[in-house]
């Protein structure tokens, strides 16, 4: 995980609704444990970032089976991604946030 800024994460499961912050020292053990017991895998994951315009590719090569919605800002200087992807397991989903958060200015919702 990068050391630069910290990211928000807040994802809905069929089930729950969990948000966390999480930062370059967040705890991956609890991370895993609420998305463990958000329900059960695989589950369909909804994934969502906001990024600088121009980086919306960076978020797609992360994504590259998976239908990925923009949404320009207001005032053009960011793009918000959604990607709903199935997932196998918690530490892939947490390995998908780790591998966004190289991204430079990257927010995770």
């Amino acid at each position: 995980m990068s050391d630069g800024m910290g990211f928000f994460c807040d994802f809905i499961t069929e089930n729950k609704a969990v948000s966390l912050s999480m930062k370059s020292n967040f705890d991956r053990a609890s991370f895993k444990e609420k998305l463990e017991s958000s329900g059960e895998f695989p589950m369909l994951y909804m994934f969502k970032f906001i990024v600088p315009n121009g980086k919306e590719t960076e978020v797609g090569a992360l994504f590259p089976k998976n239908e990925i919605s923009l949404k320009p800002s207001s005032g053009g200087k960011y793009v918000s991604t959604t990607i709903q992807a199935m997932m196998d397991s918690a530490d892939q989903i947490l390995d998908l946030y780790e591998q966004a958060s190289a991204i430079e200015g990257v927010i995770s919702l």
